[in-house]
């Protein structure tokens, strides 16, 4: 573009000049060898731009048949050189589909035709034919040259290292990997490599410190940087809690601030300020976290924090939670808990009643059976409540890469993975899917919720032929006993009743088997079969 630019303004300026010729005329008179040529000052600028051109044809001339051995070469060198290429490109699919044949054959074409120690593609295509030809001391033979070679250093570090985990030799793909991190972090299969391989054997400040290069290389986001950081932090503050508490504090407070609702951080964090006896800050970190994350460890972290506190006291300090996040399953089942411990069983049926209304969920049930069975003793409910956990949903728990742990772990025993664990159902344990348009599972299990079994007091069976047994005089006089109150009102028993025997081999909760006051009544009159 710019050369047909300059063309024209030169064209143009010629014209002008011209034309400003033409519009002064005048006559030039040269006297030369004494001879005098006379002529207009037209024809002797016309005159002069031949002379001008004619030179710079000559001169062309020249040079082109000056130089033409050498473009003879360099155009012939120039065909040669694009059928290389051209060998190079084809061999380069033929590999990556897999066609060991013709990869052998353009690499041997390419060769001849280019020179490998210009074009470092050549190595890479016979690298790749040796690895598909099965080749492989050759293929590891081509990588360390590459290696060696700062223009194909880290595709040589790439082919070891894949090598090396190929053949399971575990520390040499890491001495690979970390090499290329040291100089490239921006790789991100050197960088994962080596910050998996740190995290497991805990040494985190490094594992910090190359996640660092990575944000700063760009490979990872600034979300994914911050998260994968704090993570780091936990790990290294949970190291550190019982040497160090101060800086396990610090790192997990850093961590928090990264990541506002990793919980783990939380709990570290509340367990070093409780050993500064710092209850009031431990308490405020966890309620942040509780407001954004409402999980189980935070609560059992925030019951227990105060060491000595009676059942009432935690069951305050369960409420306290409850208010910070209401109308929330865990907030309802920590109070439950909690008035479970302090015996009140009125407000803990009611909390786990709605969180179950909300949740149905396996540690729904199995709490309102513990109640039940603290409150009522009353066996039927019992098993209805065991009954509906045993059809309800599995609860969440740490779950990495299907791996079921029961404490957060900061990278995946499985993989290896940073960060894998998450708070979730395990996938093998989901709830059946519910049909569209049937009643939910908490409102068809508090529909069938049997009422509470009340007991009369039943006549002892007399043997047949057995003769009758005249009422003594004392029991006449005796009172009678007071008749049960029969409702739906609970009323809380003062002590357990006895374990029932067998009934004819039968287990006590068989339906053959009579209640407890009827076989209690019955042990004193067993009959004899023999």
């Amino acid at each position: 573009m710019l050369r047909i630019l300059f063309f024209i303004l030169t064209i143009l300026a010629l014209g002008f000049g011209f034309a400003w010729l033409a519009d002064r005329p005048g006559s030039l008179s040269i006297v030369w060898q004494g001879q005098l040529i006379e002529m207009s000052l037209m024809v002797a600028a016309s005159a002069m731009l031949a002379i001008v051109a004619t030179i710079m044809i000559l001169w062309w001339f020249v040079r082109t048949l000056w130089t033409s051995p050498h473009s003879v070469r360099r155009y012939f060198r120039a065909r040669t050189r694009d059928r290389g290429y051209q060998a190079l490109s084809t061999g380069l699919i033929a590999a990556g589909a897999g066609n060991a044949a013709l990869a052998h054959k353009m690499s041997a074409r390419a060769r001849s035709l280019l020179r490998a120690d210009q074009e470092p593609l050549i190595l890479v295509l016979e690298a790749q034919t040796a690895v598909i030809e099965g080749r492989h001391d050759e293929a590891r033979r081509l990588y360390q040259q590459m290696a060696d070679d700062p223009e194909t250093r880290e595709l040589g570090l790439r082919g070891l290292y894949v090598e090396a985990d190929r053949l399971g030799a575990y520390e040499a793909a890491r001495q690979y990997a970390e090499t290329a991190a040291e100089s490239a972090p921006y790789l991100p299969w050197a960088a994962k490599a080596t910050l998996e391989h740190r995290c497991r054997v805990g040494n985190w400040d490094d594992s910090i410190r190359l996640l660092d290069q990575q944000r700063v290389a760009h490979v990872l986001n600034r979300a994914e940087a911050d998260r994968l950081k704090a993570v780091l932090l936990t790990a290294k503050a949970e190291d550190r809690l019982e040497s160090e508490p101060v800086a396990a504090r610090d790192d997990a407070l850093h961590a928090l601030k990264l990541a506002k609702d990793l919980v783990p951080a939380a709990i570290v964090a509340a367990k070093a300020y409780l050993r500064e006896d710092n209850l009031r800050k431990a308490s405020s970190v966890l309620e942040q976290v509780w407001k954004l994350n409402p999980h189980p460890e935070i609560a059992k972290a925030y019951l227990r924090a105060r060491s000595g506190d009676s059942a009432v006291d935690r069951l305050k300090r369960a409420e306290r939670l409850e208010s910070l996040r209401t109308n929330n399953v865990e907030s309802l089942l920590v109070v439950a808990e909690a008035a479970l411990d302090a015996q009140e069983f009125t407000k803990a049926r009611a909390k786990a009643e709605a969180a179950a209304r909300m949740s149905s969920s396996e540690r729904v049930y199995l709490l309102l059976a513990d109640i039940e069975e603290a409150e009522t003793g009353d066996q039927g409910r019992i098993r209805h409540w065991m009954a509906q956990a045993l059809k309800a949903g599995r609860d969440p728990a740490w779950v990495a890469d299907g791996y079921v742990s029961d404490k957060w772990m900061p990278l995946s025993p499985i993989t290896g993975r940073l960060d894998a664990f998450e708070w979730k159902v395990p996938f093998d344990q989901l709830e059946r899917p519910v049909e569209e348009g049937t009643p939910g599972h908490a409102a068809i299990a508090l529909e069938t919720l049997p009422p509470v079994s009340t007991t009369e007091p039943q006549p002892a069976p007399v043997a047949p032929g057995a003769a009758s047994v005249p009422p003594s005089p004392l029991a006449e006089q005796a009172p009678a006993p007071a008749a049960p109150v029969v409702a739906n009102k609970i009323e809380r028993k003062a002590k357990p009743e006895p374990s029932l025997e067998p009934f004819f081999g039968r287990p006590p909760d068989d339906p053959g088997v009579r209640d407890g006051a009827q076989a209690s009544s019955d042990q004193k009159n067993r009959l004899k079969l023999f």
